[in-house]
């Protein structure tokens, strides 16, 4: 079969102008071309669909990743496709890659196979430039917050306090730690400081969560970038420094229209990093979606207790939408992995090793059905070398909790290949959800964290040493504690050890640091050892992209 960029190369994409008018009924004076085949979409018209009907929102969400792979943006993709296959009106909704892991060890984030979004290659290649966009704004703050203390610091600022920090869409370790502001007195204060990538940008979760240009505006000014001697927040609209953030945001703001290999129409619109903040494509883009088709497909960051909980504890709770429908995805060789089975073997039948692992679907389903009360369905990502025996086990397990598994084979055979799956999907839409969040607004962020602990990751509880509690405690009596909690850890296990496979419980939950997000309105907990710079790894992706020919060649 050819990878996945020959064929992506080989779609036949309609231009943008076209297909925003026959399938969502856009008229081109509504759209900012990128192009032939990727156009922004106003924000006046997107404000003009408020009076409209929404459809129904399904979120993609799976078992907590491995090395195998699951499929998640392949499947939303697939299902995006499938039910318009069935005869249904549906759009995909999706976060946009950063480059960081497009070069690094992930690769792109545009689907697989024949289940894509095009064009691949600008998707996953500077796109619209939202990032940096997003960029040039997070670093024009911090370019003036240092140019107020070289010019008199009429503020106060510590500059010990500095909690601001410059970003990059790459990966790039040496950025982690530095020094700022050496060659003399010209150069302003040094002082120590570092570098995020781009998606770790508070600026990003608030470009994701704001359903205007007045919104994202307001949150830009509330961005606490440092603290006084006094120990007073700083805001970045005490540096008067939101107006022009909102201005190198303004066009970025609009979503992004794209297509499928199917032609199907997808909105692909920012993309906070998913364990860091919410994970979660604009709220933008998501509710202009609802109003343009009877069927919404999105997706959340990772797996469902990093990714889904917090699609509905930040992003549900902010902009009062919440899915029909969760589907999770799975594979059975990533089941395996779970259940022990060594990562050269998961091609070979393993009943004993699936039989173990299937406590990690087991896990997710209860956390979205029971935690968060909403039905759901399980895809199997199916793969050749899956037997009958593995898939019937699946079946079983899942059939004992109430809860249908469809194979689906998108990856290879596009929409049709999950029409059974969007079938499945628009049945379970037809049950009405009972939204629950895990924990209430009036609780303290101290209950809030333990609650996502106890409830979400199976955790005896939550720690932390007297510093971070005592931080807590400040947030919460500097009227922070109405704030949503945004965990921070890593993404492979329920517990803070990546090496944890399965469904681990009585674990403690240790947190780390505390990051007050002002402008996005959340606390990030973070928790067990997670960055906010990656590194890239021995052998990045970067190696094996180059420009052959005039193509691009080795993106996946």
């Amino acid at each position: 079969m050819p990878s996945d960029i020959e064929i992506a190369q080989k779609a036949k994409m309609q231009r943008i102008s076209i297909l925003s008018k026959e399938k969502l009924g856009i008229a081109e004076e509504h759209l900012q071309p990128y192009g032939h085949y990727k156009a922004k979409v106003s924000l006046d018209y997107v404000d003009s669909l408020k009076g409209k009907p929404d459809g129904k929102l399904i979120l993609v969400t799976a078992i907590s990743p491995t090395p195998a792979g699951e499929g998640k943006t392949t499947t939303t993709v697939g299902l995006g496709d499938a039910l318009n296959y069935i005869g249904k009106k549906a759009m995909i909704c999706l976060r946009e890659p950063s480059l960081g892991p497009v070069f690094g060890m992930k690769g792109g984030a545009a689907g697989g196979g024949y289940a894509q979004i095009v064009p691949m290659e600008d998707i996953n290649l500077h796109f619209t430039g939202d990032f940096s966009a997003i960029a040039l704004a997070n670093n024009l703050l911090a370019a003036l917050l240092d140019n107020h203390i070289h010019h008199g610091n009429e503020l106060d600022i510590d500059v010990r306090r500095i909690v601001w920090k410059r970003v990059v869409d790459m990966n790039d370790r040496a950025l982690r730690d530095i020094v700022v502001s050496l060659g003399g007195t010209g150069n302003g204060y040094p002082r120590q400081d570092g570098f995020d990538i781009v998606v770790a940008s508070e600026v990003m979760a608030i470009f994701c969560l704001a359903t205007s240009l007045e919104d994202l505006k307001t949150r830009l000014g509330n961005i606490v970038v440092a603290y006084t001697r006094a120990q007073k927040p700083v805001y970045a609209r005490d540096l008067n420094a939101h107006g022009a953030m909102t201005v190198l945001l303004r066009d970025a703001l609009a979503p992004n229209l794209v297509q499928t290999l199917e032609n199907s129409p997808a909105f692909v619109h920012g993309g906070p990093f998913a364990n860091i903040a919410h994970g979660c494509n604009s709220v933008i883009a998501s509710k202009a979606a609802l109003k343009l088709a009877d069927y919404v497909v999105t997706e959340a960051g990772f797996g469902a207790d990093l990714g889904a909980e917090k699609f509905f504890d930040i992003k549900c709770r902010k902009s009062g939408l919440w899915p029909s429908a969760v589907v999770i995805v799975a594979t059975v060789r990533a089941v395996k992995y779970h259940g022990g089975a060594d990562l050269k073997t998961l091609t070979q039948e393993n009943l004993e090793a699936l039989d173990k692992g299937l406590v990690n679907l087991e896990r997710h389903v209860d956390n979205v059905q029971r935690v968060h009360g909403t039905p759901c369905v399980v895809a199997i990502n199916h793969f050749t070398s899956d037997t009958e025996a593995e898939v019937a086990m699946i079946k079983k397990r899942m059939t004992a909790l109430g809860v249908k598994v469809v194979l689906a084979t998108h990856w290879a055979e596009g929409g049709k290949g999950a029409a059974d799956l969007a079938k499945a999907v628009v049945e379970l839409c037809e049950k009405k959800p009972s939204p629950v969040f895990v924990y209430d607004d009036q609780d303290t962020l101290w209950d809030k964290i333990t609650k996502i602990a106890q409830k979400v990751y199976r955790a005896s509880g939550v720690s932390a040493d007297a510093k971070v509690r005592g931080q807590i405690k400040k947030l919460q009596d500097g009227g922070y504690g109405h704030y949503p909690v945004c965990v921070a850890k890593t993404q492979y296990s329920f517990s803070t050890d990546a090496q944890a496979r399965g469904a681990p419980e009585g674990h403690v939950i240790n947190i780390r640091e505390v990051r007050l997000s002002a402008g996005a309105e959340f606390v990030v907990m973070v928790c067990g050892d997670i960055m906010t710079m990656p590194g890239l790894p021995k052998v990045p992706s970067a190696n094996h992209i180059d420009l052959v020919d005039g193509k691009i060649v080795g993106l996946f």
